[in-house]
């Protein structure tokens, strides 16, 4: 018989299922903070840096450049997604967390440390309460997903427009559509893989399960990413 540390004889080991999953889902969490950490020192970096700063952001054909293979990469990516290994997805989301460091650095530019810091965190509280409802809902939220993955294109449409119109309203419209956009697809993303954990249980540490933990990563991080920019936009302090 078992005896429970504390006392009680109905100690129960955990399953098999109750270690692994676990031990998967922060396995992605931990790729998607290296990933923001890797952005954020590189963004930090090229903004400390006049030289880097006018290479990198001032440079019109190299921001677009970036901006251009950040695309390539997460497309890339989700086209091969069952030709490459694990080792070389996690290399890409690395590449892929380092340009987006280099095109957010102009944030620091835009914005005061102290916004961008309060924004920061935030966006890291509100995330944190919607990737744990994701987890802990019972909810079927298939249709949730396509939902907000329309609403995600209407977005990325409302964008292309508003380069060229160059609206403020628009601007803050899109804001404000997307800070709703990216809470829903945090909520969704979070829950789609603990589904993806409780039916592949026996196999979480083959090599299909480490790819797949590095894509919910880059999808956490992309929904962390663009959930900051949005609230940022709508409360960040701009310099003067």
């Amino acid at each position: 018989m078992n005896v429970n540390p504390l006392g009680s004889s109905s100690y129960r080991a955990p399953s098999v299922s109750e270690r692994v999953i676990p031990e998967f889902i922060r396995g992605v969490y931990m790729w998607m903070a290296v990933g923001l950490a890797l952005t954020g020192l590189v963004a930090y970096g090229v903004a400390s840096s006049p030289a880097l700063v006018g290479t990198f952001i001032l440079n019109r054909p190299v921001f677009y450049g970036l901006i251009i293979a950040e695309l390539a990469i997460v497309f890339g990516m989700s086209m091969a997604i069952n030709k490459i290994s694990s080792g070389l997805a996690t290399l890409f989301f690395l590449i892929y967390s380092a340009l987006n460091g280099l095109t957010m650095s102009v944030i620091f530019l835009v914005y005061t440390g102290e916004s961008i810091g309060g924004v920061f965190f935030i966006t890291a509280g509100m995330f944190g309460a919607l990737a744990t409802y994701g987890y802990v809902t019972k909810r079927d939220l298939t249709s949730m997903g396509q939902f907000f993955f329309m609403g995600l294109v209407g977005l990325i449409i409302a964008s292309v427009v508003n380069i060229f119109l160059a609206s403020d309203a628009l601007t803050w419209a899109i804001s404000v559509v997307g800070v709703i956009v990216f809470c829903g697809l945090t909520i969704y993303d979070s829950n789609k893989l603990k589904a993806y954990a409780l039916e592949n249980a026996g196999t979480l540490g083959d090599e299909r399960s480490k790819k797949v933990a590095i894509f919910g990563a880059l999808s956490l991080y992309l929904d962390f990413v663009n959930l900051f920019l949005m609230m940022l936009r709508l409360f960040g302090g701009r310099r003067d």
